[in-house]
């Protein structure tokens, strides 16, 4: 099973809680410098993977891998996991300590109290400016407090980090600061993330990749460059003379009618259309584009998966 490319993956895993089981034969791929999205409804399974990997808890059967490590080594699989950081939830945090006290205490956890390295990570989240601060992080907003949890992750000198809901709350600026720094760690210091969110527009603005869970299974892992080769777009066309056009376009396009539109799927040259329309004496009166979403293409995965394991 041992390789390399991979930061963490895992083969069959099995996690039961009396007669429930929250992964139920679970296999996963998380490549080195992907950013891994990790979507699946309420209860499929993404946050008991993540607590396995982080040694919260343990599988009751099969395999997984942690930078090669294999999980049956259990000595080399805790020295593997010093090369994660992760907020699970919420950021573990002591929110009566100020932000420099916490960054003091997580210095000693890490074993890692180098002023330099702690200005250098208060400056990559942009908090260094609070260093002195003497609030408690109580009265930080949701998003500072994010960022400083990420920032105490990052003492550790990560080369993976796993972020559980790191939009969830967050107001749109806190948003854009968290995914430009998300993008930037991954781009500029080649930190590998898996990242769980529900909210997949978002998502889809930085994830190079997917895992689609369900009921603690795997449904799919796609990179984002099949999911949006696999979205479909549909343009719709309003005519003068809509049996002549339906005539002239059913030999090259994929065509139906739509209440007084014609609807073509999949992309189209709107120039090549017009000219073959116009020069045959049908006029175009309107013309519209639409996409799939990212949320619809999870929705009908989802769907598709549950039609064939009802067969």
């Amino acid at each position: 099973m041992e390789n390399n490319e991979y930061v963490f993956r895992c083969n069959n895993i099995v996690k039961r809680y009396k007669d429930f089981r929250a992964l139920d034969g679970l296999s996963m791929n998380v490549r080195k410098g992907e950013i891994y999205g990790f979507v699946g409804e309420n209860g499929s399974g993404k946050t008991t993977i993540i607590r396995l990997i982080t040694g919260l808890i343990f599988q009751n059967e099969g395999e997984f891998e942690l930078f090669g490590v294999s999980s049956k080594d259990k000595n080399a699989i805790c020295e593997a996991r010093r090369n994660i950081g992760a907020i699970v939830e919420t950021p573990s945090i002591y929110q009566g300590f100020s932000l420099k006290d916490n960054m003091l205490l997580q210095g000693l956890i890490s074993n890692n109290t180098n002023p330099d390295k702690i200005k250098e990570v208060l400056e990559l989240v942009g908090l260094y400016s609070l260093y002195n601060d003497k609030r408690r992080v109580l009265n930080y907003s949701l998003g500072m407090r994010q960022r400083l949890g990420l920032a105490m992750a990052l003492l550790k000198e990560p080369k993976f980090i796993i972020l559980d809901e790191p939009m969830n709350g967050l107001d749109p600026e806190g948003v854009v600061a968290m995914r430009n720094l998300i993008l930037d760690l991954n781009q500029r210091r080649g930190i590998t993330f898996l990242i769980s969110s529900h909210i997949l527009t978002e998502l889809d603005l930085i994830a190079t990749s997917y895992g689609i869970i369900s009921h603690g299974k795997m449904v799919k892992e796609v990179t984002k460059e099949e999911v949006h080769q696999e979205l479909k777009s549909k343009t719709y066309v309003e005519v003068s003379d809509i049996s002549k056009a339906v005539e002239l376009l059913l030999p090259n396009y994929n065509i139906s009618v739509d209440l007084n539109k014609i609807v073509i799927e999949g992309k189209i040259e709107k120039r090549e259309l017009f000219n073959l329309l116009f020069s045959n004496g049908v006029e175009v009166i309107d013309i519209q584009e639409s996409h799939s979403s990212i949320e619809e293409y999870y929705i009908n995965t989802l769907r598709g998966a549950q039609h064939d394991n009802l067969n």
